[in-house]
């Protein structure tokens, strides 16, 4: 069937010579994957560059739901970017939202909420003219609502912050998945804080790079499968 979504590119994989297999966020289908033939044919319509990620593209697309595989018939631009594939900084980001994404959003169950997010996320990253040091931890933090383990960030119900759970306690829990202090402290912080007041949040390097590992604690304590991201050394380099 010949349908017309959006989509956010997560990821791309070499099939053969001329073909990828590319994996979209889509607004109609939620995760699903494409079968790109004649990608790196000059002649071919369909370039490279499109599926960078986290381009916002608009598709023409034959969707069969008994397939785990589509193919497009055409794709466009839809969110042309002006700052992500120019900046450094930006670009690292990018790519490490990106391998999130591929790695926790498991379901090809649509959801326009979750769709409406990372799209307003990406122009925020996109046209912003501050370092945004702070911007994939609040990405991370706000994606969790989506992904149904959201944290309830309110330090005044304990001193230690439960990983496992998602809340704050007073006793220490009896296994070693969880953070206190200054580290809990600074996950409440981050909870308060929005894209257009990211900035507001000043923390040292060592402590943003301890917020990151906890996330992704929690991430890996949450999502049946996840290991970790490839992306962290290199986005954690940008910022020493």
């Amino acid at each position: 069937m010949l349908t017309k979504t959006k989509g956010v590119v997560l990821h791309s994989t070499k099939y053969s010579d001329t073909s990828w297999i590319v994996t979209i966020y889509t607004e109609m289908y939620g995760r699903t994957s494409f079968l790109v033939r004649g990608i790196s044919n000059k002649r071919s319509a369909t370039k490279a560059a499109i599926f960078q990620p986290l381009n916002v593209v608009g598709m023409d697309l034959f969707y069969n739901p008994a397939k785990e595989i589509h193919s497009i018939k055409d794709i466009r631009i839809d969110l042309p970017l002006i700052g992500i594939p120019y900046d450094p900084i930006k670009n690292a980001l990018a790519l490490f939202i990106s391998e999130l994404l591929f790695r926790s959003i498991k379901h090809s169950t649509p959801d326009e909420h979750l769709f409406l997010f990372l799209c307003q996320s990406i122009e925020v990253l996109d046209c912003t003219h501050d370092i945004p040091a702070n911007f994939h931890l609040i990405f991370m933090l706000k994606l969790t609502r989506f992904l149904g383990f959201e944290p309830h960030l309110d330090a005044e119900l304990g001193k230690y912050f439960d990983l496992i759970n998602g809340e704050f306690r007073w006793d220490k829990p009896l296994h070693a998945h969880y953070i206190g202090d200054v580290q809990a402290q600074s996950l409440c912080a981050l909870g308060s804080i929005n894209y257009f007041t990211m900035n507001n949040l000043i923390l040292a390097r060592v402590q943003r790079a301890e917020l990151l590992k906890t996330l992704i604690e929690y991430y890996r304590l949450h999502i049946s499968g996840f290991n970790g991201l490839n992306s962290v050394a290199v986005l954690q380099s940008l910022f020493d």
